[in-house]
C-alpha cells in the first residue's frame, strides 16, 4: 500500500481508508487554548471537539495545543509537522480497530521556546476557554497541608521571572493580567485532570499563587474567571511502535504519533462557563449541576483500580494491565476492594448503576488489545495515591470501617518503591519524588512505618494505629510470602467471612 505523510496536503488521500475531518480547518477560529497535548487530551477533549466541528455552522471552537514542558518537544514537533493532525485508533473489545483522523487542533505552540507568544494567545479575546491536562502533580498541591507548595523550585522561578514562566500558574497569571489591563473579558479555566473537585482545586491553587505574585489581580479573577469541575474517563495507553507500524501498513498513514484508546468515553462537566462554551452535549458529553458524585466514583474505582492492579502486577512481574486484570485472583482482590472498602464511602449516586459500573471496569481493564503499560500506570504514584486511594482510607477510618485491602496496596507500593520486583528484575520507577520514595523505601525494610512519614503524600496517616497495624502486617506478609500468595489468602479469608 502506498503511504503518505499525515498533513493537510495529503489529508484527502486517506478518505475511504479512515474517517477524516469534513470541515474546512482553515476557517476554524481558536476558542480553546489547551495546555498538555498528550495522548489523553487527544483521545478525549480534542476528540469531542472534532465531532462538534463537523457541524459546519460551528467555527469558533478550534483548539490551540500548548506543549508546556521541555519534555514535550517531541509531541510539539510532531503536531507541527502534521499540521495538528493525528490519527485516533480505538481498540474495540473484539480486536477490531476504528480509525479516524482528528482535526480540532488547529494551532500548536511550544511554551519554552516562546513564553510570551503563549501568554498573548491565552489573553486573546477570541479565546473563551483555557483547558488543562497537566497530570495530578501539576496542581502543586501539598497533601499534608492542603495548601499551595511555594517551595517548588519552578514556582520560585515563576515568581522571580514572571515574563518567562515554567508552570501553568505563571502563564495564567500573566495572561489574566493582560486581559485586565486591556479591559477584556475573562474566560473559563477548565481542568480535565483526575483530581477530585478539579475546578475548585485549580481555582484555589491559582489564587494562592496570584495572591503572592500579583495580589491586585485576585479580585479580577474571582469576578471574571470560572472554574467548572469535570470528570473525564477514557483509558489511553502509551502509543507503541507497533501501533505506528500497523497504521502505516493497514491504512497508508505515516503518522509519527497516533493515539490509541478504548471504545469507552465519558465526560461529565459542571455547566459554569463564564464566556460561553461549545455544545459538547450534542456529541456525548453530559452537563450537570454537581459533578462530585461522578468524579468521586471514577477516581475511587477506576483510577484507584488502575493503581491497585499496577502496583501488585508490577511486583509479580506483569508488564500490562490486561495481564493483571485477567488473573482471576487479582481480579477478585480488586472487586473485593471496590465492594468492601470503596462502595461504603461513595455516598449517594442517584441514577448510577454502581454494580454495573464496577463490572464494566473489570472488563475494560481486561481488554487484551489495549495493552496499557504498567510502568505508565505506576508513574507519579506519589501524586496519584493521595487522590485515588487515600481518601477511601481516611473515610473508612472515620467510620471505623475496613482498610485491610487498601493498606495491603500501600505496603506493596512501599516495596515497589525499592525499584525491584519479586523476581529481582529492575522496575522503572517514574516519579517526581523518586529519590525520597527510594530513601524511605530502603529505611522501611527494617521499619515499615518509615514509608508513611512522607507527609506530603500520607498526611497524618502514620498516626492511625488501625492503619499502621494493618499496613505493617501486610508489609511483613508480602516480603515473606509474595504478592500472589497473600492475595490468594486474603480472598479466601473474605470468602470464609461471607
Amino acid at each position: 500500500m502506498t503511504s503518505y505523510k499525515l498533513n493537510n496536503l495529503n489529508l484527502s488521500k486517506f478518505e475511504g481508508q479512515v474517517s477524516i475531518p469534513k470541515y474546512n480547518r482553515s476557517n476554524i477560529k481558536t476558542g480553546i487554548v489547551h495546555v498538555g497535548i498528550g495522548g489523553f487530551h487527544r483521545a478525549h477533549q480534542a476528540f469531542y471537539t472534532d465531532k462538534l466541528l463537523h457541524d459546519e455552522s460551528i467555527k469558533d471552537w478550534g483548539v490551540c495545543g500548548v506543549a508546556l514542558l521541555d519534555f514535550d518537544t517531541k509531541i510539539y514537533n510532531t503536531l507541527k509537522e502534521q499540521d495538528g493532525l493525528y490519527t485516533l485508533i480505538v481498540k474495540e473489545l473484539d480486536g477490531t480497530l476504528t480509525k479516524s483522523i482528528i482535526g480540532s487542533i488547529t494551532e500548536y505552540m511550544f511554551a519554552p521556546e516562546n513564553p510570551l507568544q503563549v501568554i498573548e494567545k491565552m489573553a486573546s479575546p477570541e479565546v473563551k476557554i483555557i483547558s488543562l491536562t497537566i497530570t495530578e502533580g501539576g496542581y502543586n498541591y501539598d497533601e499534608a497541608t492542603g495548601t499551595f507548595n511555594f517551595k517548588n523550585p519552578l514556582i520560585q522561578h515563576d515568581l522571580k521571572n514572571p515574563k518567562a514562566p515554567k508552570t501553568i500558574f505563571g502563564y495564567l497569571t500573566q495572561a489574566f493580567k493582560l486581559r485586565k489591563e486591556r479591559g477584556l473579558k475573562g474566560c473559563t479555566v477548565q481542568s480535565c485532570d483526575n483530581v477530585q473537585g478539579n475546578g475548585h482545586v485549580t481555582k484555589n491553587m491559582l489564587l494562592s499563587y496570584v495572591n503572592s505574585a500579583e495580589p491586585e489581580l485576585v479580585a479580577w479573577i474571582e469576578a471574571n474567571v470560572s472554574f467548572p469541575n469535570s470528570m473525564v474517563d477514557r483509558i489511553t495507553p502509551a502509543t507503541s511502535q507497533s501501533d505506528i507500524s500497523n497504521l502505516l501498513e493497514s491504512s497508508g498513514i505515516d503518522d509519527a504519533w497516533p493515539v490509541v484508546c478504548e471504545p469507552f468515553n465519558q465526560w461529565v462537566i459542571e455547566d459554569d462557563f463564564i464566556a460561553g462554551r461549545p455544545a459538547w452535549e450534542t456529541v456525548g458529553a453530559q452537563f450537570v449541576k454537581d459533578v462530585v458524585p461522578y468524579e468521586k466514583m471514577k477516581l475511587s474505582l477506576l483510577n484507584a483500580g488502575h493503581s491497585v492492579l499496577g502496583v501488585l502486577g508490577a511486583l509479580i512481574g506483569y508488564a500490562t494491565i490486561d495481564e493483571v486484570a485477567n488473573n482471576p485472583d487479582l481480579a477478585t482482590f480488586l472487586r473485593t476492594y471496590m465492594d468492601n472498602e470503596v462502595t461504603p464511602v461513595l455516598g449517594d449516586l442517584e441514577g448510577v448503576d454502581l454494580e454495573n459500573y464496577k463490572e464494566s471496569l473489570l472488563q475494560r481493564f481486561g481488554n487484551i488489545y489495549i495493552k496499557d503499560q504498567i510502568d505508565r500506570i505506576c508513574s507519579e504514584s506519589s501524586a496519584k495515591f493521595p487522590i485515588f486511594v487515600l481518601p477511601t482510607v481516611n473515610a473508612q477510618l472515620k467510620q471505623n470501617g475496613t482498610i485491610e485491602f487498601a493498606a495491603f496496596v500501600v505496603a506493596a507500593w512501599a516495596i515497589y518503591s525499592l525499584g525491584v520486583n519479586e523476581a529481582g528484575e529492575e522496575l522503572v520507577v517514574k516519579d517526581a519524588m523518586q529519590n525520597l520514595l527510594a530513601e524511605k523505601a530502603k529505611a522501611a525494610k527494617s521499619n515499615p512505618k518509615v514509608f508513611l512519614e512522607i507527609e506530603s503524600v500520607f498526611g497524618k496517616l502514620k498516626d492511625s494505629k488501625q492503619f499502621v497495624d494493618s499496613y505493617t502486617a501486610a508489609y511483613k506478609n508480602i516480603t515473606e510470602n509474595g504478592v500472589a500468595k497473600c492475595v490468594l489468602d486474603m480472598n479466601a479469608n473474605v470468602l470464609k467471612e461471607n
